[in-house]
């Protein structure tokens, strides 16, 4: 099987995805929050680092589990055009735990 490359649109999200995760685990170390989502510290720095720019869901949802984060506000977040979300001041919200499920 030979796997595509991935686009700039894809290693783009996957930086955001990144940063987001990275933002949420705040003053946590990553060896806890690694632990307690049953990765390994470096999957969770190569993925923090945007270096894993398609992680695997199970991976993603353990750590967003792990920081208390809705999956819906994850990929909302990171699925937004940097540039559009830019021009309507959306990009600049800060990620908050669960703060979208009211």
């Amino acid at each position: 099987m030979v796997r595509l490359p991935l686009t700039q649109d894809e290693v783009a999200r996957g930086q955001r995805i990144g940063a987001l995760l990275r933002q949420a685990r705040g003053e946590r170390s990553m060896l806890e929050v690694s632990l307690a989502a049953g990765i390994s510290p470096e999957t969770l720095r190569k993925i923090e680092s945007g270096r894993i720019a398609t992680p695997a869901f199970s991976t993603v949802a353990g750590i967003a589990a792990t920081l208390d984060l809705s999956l819906d506000q994850l990929w909302g977040e990171a699925s937004q055009d940097r540039a559009g979300a830019m021009a309507t001041g959306a990009g600049e919200r800060a990620v908050h735990p669960r703060t979208l499920n009211t």
